[in-house]
């Protein structure tokens, strides 16, 4: 058998400037090692500041006419749950994901003579991984429309921890403002959108490799010709659904400590969900022309084998060509017409995407569990308990 050669390692993770800026302060061990240590240091980097700030500013508890920072919902939210788990969700895709490249590879989807091309399409991804110029555009965009955007965010509220009246009519930033508006935000915004910058990544991977020559097999039991593989490796970034379901609970909450209801944002909750679990799956779309190929083709090739099969079983036992001593029972005959109904029927189902209906589902169902506990500002926990304990007695 002859052995592929070797495809290069992949990571979506373990590169780029701020991986090597990671690695050199010691809040990395390559190739996604201290994950703990630099979750607590750079989410501490972000919020105890601000804590600090805050109370010197006489921000920190409730007071006359201004939110107070430890009633900010949104901002705890953000900095103490999404941000770490935006840097949680490193370590799944990084093991996750490497693998998915490496089975194209062990599985023989790749042939021999397409190699090169794969090797290709990897180190290009891993080139756009690690380069400057594109990280260089994050923190810029994180530092210029970031900030117009959350400044006009200010513009049309109220008096908060971090914007004050100036007296004309507008809002300043606080002494805590500062570090929230140039420090805390613009962290936030470059990890979220560099998470972006990784997806963009990997759906162009995908879609390339989806342009080569594969080899797919219409019978495979996973009904995805081979393929399912990839679909699974969706699974991987459930901290990054999770992630996006907490800062939609955390905006909503925050509207809903004002005054207003969760069942208000209904509709915001149900576009978000859904466009989140559509920018992790469509990356996967892209095999939707070779697995229509490889379902033709062997609706064709089975298709024949079987005409040819049932032909020869037909002639051989309905009509009595079979040998005089073969007796019927405990022939092989059966067992492979019946193996042969099941090949053909797992051809039919092949489907023209690498996942099932029950995938999309799940991942939606991931990222809106971080919203359960905006249940409790429309039903109040005793309630739930009592209706319980009625249903089951």
């Amino acid at each position: 058998m002859s052995q592929f050669p070797k495809s290069p390692d992949f990571s979506l993770i373990a590169g780029g400037p701020l991986y090597q800026l990671l690695l050199r302060s010691k809040l990395l061990r390559p190739p996604v090692g201290f994950l703990e240590r630099r979750i607590l240091v750079l989410t501490l980097f972000a919020w105890l500041p601000l804590l600090v700030l805050a109370a010197m500013d006489g921000k920190l508890l409730p007071g006359k006419g201004f939110v107070p920072f430890l009633y900010d919902i949104e901002g705890q939210v953000r900095l103490l749950v999404v941000l770490p788990l935006l840097f949680a969700a490193e370590l799944p895709v990084h093991r996750r994901l490497r693998h998915v490249i490496r089975h194209f590879i062990e599985r023989r989807i790749v042939p021999l003579e397409e190699q090169p091309k794969f090797n290709a399409i990897i180190e290009q991804a891993l080139r756009c991984r690690n380069s400057i110029f594109l990280e260089g555009a994050i923190l810029i965009l994180a530092f210029t429309v970031g900030q117009w955007l959350w400044r006009s965010q200010i513009a049309f509220g109220g008096a908060t921890w971090y914007a004050a009246p100036d007296g004309g009519g507008g809002l300043s930033l606080t002494l805590p403002g500062y570090w929230y508006a140039f420090v805390s935000i613009p962290l936030f915004q470059f990890v979220g959108y560099r998470w972006y910058m990784r997806l963009v990544i990997w759906a162009v991977t995908l879609w390339r490799i989806s342009c080569l020559k594969l080899n797919l097999i219409p019978t495979h039991a996973d009904r995805a010709a081979g393929l399912g593989f990839v679909g699974n490796s969706t699974y991987s970034f459930t901290p990054l659904l999770l992630a996006h379901g907490a800062l939609l609970s955390g905006w909503i909450g925050e509207r809903v400590l004002q005054g207003s209801s969760a069942l208000d944002f209904q509709v915001e909750a149900f576009v978000l969900v859904c466009c989140v679990v559509a920018v992790i799956i469509a990356p996967l779309c892209v095999f939707a022309a070779p697995l229509l190929v490889a379902r033709r083709q062997g609706r064709g090739e089975y298709g024949l084998l079987s005409a040819r099969y049932t032909q020869a079983f037909h002639e051989k036992w309905i009509q009595g060509k079979r040998p005089v001593d073969e007796p019927m029972l405990g022939s092989g005959d059966m067992q492979s017409l019946a193996d042969l109904a099941t090949g053909y029927e797992i051809v039919q189902e092949t489907r023209l995407v690498p996942f099932g209906l029950k995938l999309p589902i799940q991942l939606a169902i991931i990222t809106a569990l971080p919203l359960l506990p905006l249940t409790f500002t429309i039903v109040s926990f005793r309630s739930l308990i009592m209706q319980a304990v009625e249903i089951i007695l």
